[in-house]
């Protein structure tokens, strides 16, 4: 039988490559998002399946159940970023204006993965995979963003014990830099860029391709005996320990 995967956030940068990897790994993926022309044209390229729609938005998320497969062997909660990079930061005071930015932070990064694995669980494999995408962020810090992230860290852990006793791992991969991505749009000032290679151990930043297989590893058969973990890909710039 055929493994099916959904990706959440498929469209670009890391959950593109994700898609990219399974799908090229033999599985059936779906790539889901809020930007139907993105997804769809990711989908043509990749060969897999598009579904569009909001995954914080829990109406939304009831609605696409149909479109999705009835039986769901990896689930991947990329769907995120920092939304703070797309507004003005509020102004001292501001009370109104900051509650948003945290609203929405933790609308973007957690309740999406909370919504779509509340959602789909039913339908998880008994010996499936779910992997949410965080951040290096969720361990050193990063305002609202990274609150959000260490949000994700601690609610793999629970989840963990909750699926375990059909055979389901929940883990979570933290990012450093990735450059090619949406999330640093089209690209750093070099002093920045200079100053978080720098704090690598092998003297560059990530790649969305770094983040693809480390998440087709732990989707893989051979990972069973790996959950609960935050698993750090970011060149040693911060060790997991």
């Amino acid at each position: 039988m055929t493994r099916t995967a959904i990706v959440t956030g498929g469209g670009t940068g890391i959950g593109r490559a994700v898609a990219r990897r399974l799908a090229g790994d033999g599985l059936d993926v779906v790539i889901t998002g809020r930007r139907k022309e993105v997804l769809e044209a990711t989908a043509h390229e990749l060969g897999v399946r598009a579904v569009a729609f909001d995954a914080s938005d829990a109406a939304a998320v009831e609605a696409a159940l149909p479109a999705l497969p009835a039986r769901v062997d990896v689930l991947v909660n990329n769907a995120g970023g920092n939304v703070g990079r797309t507004r003005p930061a509020p102004g001292e005071g501001d009370l109104a204006g900051l509650a948003d930015l945290w609203t929405a932070q933790f609308e973007a990064n957690v309740i999406s993965a909370v919504m779509m694995t509340s959602a789909l669980t039913p339908r998880l494999a008994g010996d499936g995979r779910v992997i949410s995408i965080g951040s290096i962020a969720g361990a050193r810090g990063g305002g609202a963003y990274g609150a959000a992230k260490a949000a994700l860290h601690t609610w793999t852990g629970d989840l963990a014990f909750e699926l375990g006793g059909r055979g389901i791992t929940v883990n979570l991969v933290a990012p450093g830099m990735i450059e090619d991505t949406e999330f640093f749009g089209s690209g750093i000032p070099a002093e920045r860029r200079a100053l978080l290679v720098g704090q690598s151990a092998n003297g560059r930043t990530g790649r969305p391709a770094d983040i693809a297989d480390t998440v087709a590893f732990l989707a893989s058969p051979e990972a069973g005996h790996i959950t609960a973990q935050v698993i750090h890909v970011n060149g040693g710039a911060f060790r997991g320990r």
